[in-house]
């Protein structure tokens, strides 16, 4: 038996702050998007590397306020490249953790959590 990759949903509500957020500060590029209709709520997906996340204005779609880890392999130099694009809205500290990761949290503008992560080695 096996499982496929994960795809979190989150939970947006404004387009032009999820692009600014994660397009424009974090660096996802946007895969494709969706709109029934032109006055209809948006959903998107956007991906850096092998993370793909899907963004939803559509009510019912996850809850403000979720929280995901996303592992990275060099911490340090994503955190100096957030810290070079001067995002006003973000302090980014990272932190060691008793499990023993180093994790950086970062919030968007709708209250969800984003927690960069290094591998834990077992």
């Amino acid at each position: 038996m096996s499982f496929g990759k994960t795809t979190p949903v989150l939970r947006i509500f404004d387009e032009a702050k999820a692009v600014e957020f994660y397009v424009d500060f974090l660096g996802f590029k946007i895969d494709w998007q969706h709109k029934f209709e032109a006055n209809f709520p948006l959903y998107l997906q956007i991906s850096r590397g092998e993370c793909v996340l899907h963004l939803s204005e559509h009510h019912g779609d996850s809850t403000p306020g979720s929280a995901l880890r996303i592992e990275t392999d060099e911490l340090e130099t994503f955190q100096q490249q957030l810290l070079a694009r001067e995002y006003s809205f973000s302090h980014l500290q990272i932190q060691a953790m008793p499990w023993g990761s180093q994790d950086m949290t970062i919030a968007d503008p709708f209250g969800n959590r984003l927690v960069f992560t290094n591998a834990i080695s077992l």
